[in-house]
């Protein structure tokens, strides 16, 4: 491939460390695409000829067909998906597959199969996301007036709905889909056409390529179009995020299914047991999605530091960039359908979740302001006095609704008898009212405006 300056082929070594072809295979789709719309762009501008353009993409359906059925020997000798398809083409086809090259290099080739490759991937994405939130939707509405304790440190806090509590998940994963859709709309631009870094003398269109491969427009500077691979750090990014937001989940869901809390029961088809303990039931797959986060993250991490301190434009560094968002793909689809089928098999104890509510004075700050409007208590003094309050219901081993009114006239006379219908855990949930509030009635708007908004 080298032609004459070289007097001796690489050493074994040398093809190890060098060959990319174990791993960039999977761009051969987004290979054969960028060829063909090559090809027919140099016949249209009539740098080769229609009958050459002719064989070159016959040649290239019968490479995709042989790829589809396993019938492509890819070899290392050949280095990457590009040379592999090249060599392959000219041997079926003769002549015209060695003018396929003429307009392009390596570099503008690997620029655009790869970013095609994670458009693609980012389309993905935002299609698990859709369906992760039609799943939550769907429990959330189903919950809307579940009532369970919300938390605050880990520490009982103040009741909400448990509908209201898996909503907060809808919206991060909205937030991960505008990610991937602001990432998609920067790698609109096709780097095809820019060579090996200055451009060509070829009076090509790069313009009818874009447009055919599915971008916007080509990128501005052929410097910047052969070493960006700020498309990849997008993917990678916007993963991370979204792989934290699972871990999140994943994290609740571990700690729900414990006997101490046991508000959940995962579906057992998504659960293992012990090999010593036979009552365990373990939430491996809820573990696995916590756990692959690190490895999402640390993908991004590897590619930053690969790039940070590269000169433009194109160096060997670069060849690293794909086996990281490889990987990091095929995580994140994974546990986002993990996730989804977990959830679409949950079990929900709404009885437990309910006796937990009202455990640790989660209604305390509703006396609180119970006599900030009733009584006209400055806040901070209402404050203290339900502290006072829920002191001693801890020495008498009672709840605040438990205690007799007389009690708690005790600590501040300004409470009197409509203070029970505010301390049950139903009330309130139901008080929260402001707009994104857990009151149920907000919860059933807020399912209804993200169905709106999301699917």
């Amino acid at each position: 491939m080298w032609g004459g300056h070289f007097q001796e082929g690489p050493a074994p070594l040398m093809e190890a460390i060098n060959a990319s072809i174990p791993f960039d295979r999977r761009l051969w789709r987004e290979d054969l695409a960028g060829s063909a719309a090559h090809a027919r762009m140099l016949a249209d501008r009539q740098v080769i000829s229609g009958a050459d353009r002719d064989a070159i993409l016959e040649g290239l359906q019968r490479i995709a067909a042989r790829i589809e059925a396993g019938q492509f020997e890819f070899t290392t000798a050949l280095e990457d998906i590009h040379l592999n398809v090249e060599a392959r083409l000219t041997e079926d086809i003769g002549e015209p597959g060695r003018r396929l090259h003429t307009g392009r290099s390596r570099n503008d080739q690997v620029a655009t199969d790869f970013k095609l490759w994670t458009r693609h991937a980012m389309r993905r994405a935002d299609e698990l996301l859709c369906g992760l939130q039609r799943v939550l939707l769907d429990l959330a509405e189903k919950h809307a007036a579940t009532v369970m304790p919300g938390f605050t440190h880990l520490q009982a806090a103040q009741p909400v709905t448990f509908g209201h509590h898996l909503m907060a998940y809808v919206e991060m994963f909205g937030r991960d889909r505008s990610r991937f859709a602001d990432a998609l709309a920067r790698a609109s631009d096709s780097p095809l056409g820019a060579g090996a870094l200055a451009g060509t003398s070829y009076p090509i269109d790069r313009h009818s390529t874009a447009r055919e491969l599915g971008f916007s427009r080509p990128m501005a500077n052929s410097i910047d179009a052969v070493s960006d691979r700020d498309f990849a750090l997008d993917y990678l990014a916007s993963a991370s995020i979204g792989a934290v937001h699972l871990s999140r989940l994943a994290e609740e869901l571990v700690l729900w299914s414990t006997p101490q809390f046991g508000f959940v029961r995962m579906p057992e088809a998504f659960t293992s047991g012990s090999s010593i303990m036979p009552q365990k039931r373990n939430p491996d797959a809820a573990e696995l999605v916590r756990g692959k986060s690190g490895r999402v993250i640390g993908h991004l991490q590897a590619l930053l530091i690969v790039l940070k301190g590269l000169p433009l434009a194109y160096s060997k560094d670069m060849q690293e960039d794909k086996e990281g968002v490889f990987d990091a793909v095929d995580n994140y689809e994974l546990v986002l359908r993990a996730m989804a089928a977990m959830l679409e098999g949950i079990t929900v104890f709404e009885a437990r979740m309910h006796a937990a509510a009202g455990v640790g004075y989660t209604n305390a700050t509703d006396l609180a302001d119970w006599l900030v409007r009733e009584g006209g208590v400055p806040f901070r003094d209402a404050h203290a006095i339900a502290a006072r309050c829920v002191k001693v219901a801890e020495e008498r081993g009672a709840s605040l609704e438990e205690l007799p009114l007389e009690v708690m006239q005790s600590v501040d006379g300004r409470i009197d008898a409509r203070i029970f219908a505010v301390l049950g855990v139903e009330n309130s949930v139901a008080s929260r009212t402001s707009e994104g509030g857990t009151a149920p009635v907000r919860v059933r708007e807020a399912i209804a405006a993200a169905r709106i908004r999301f699917l």
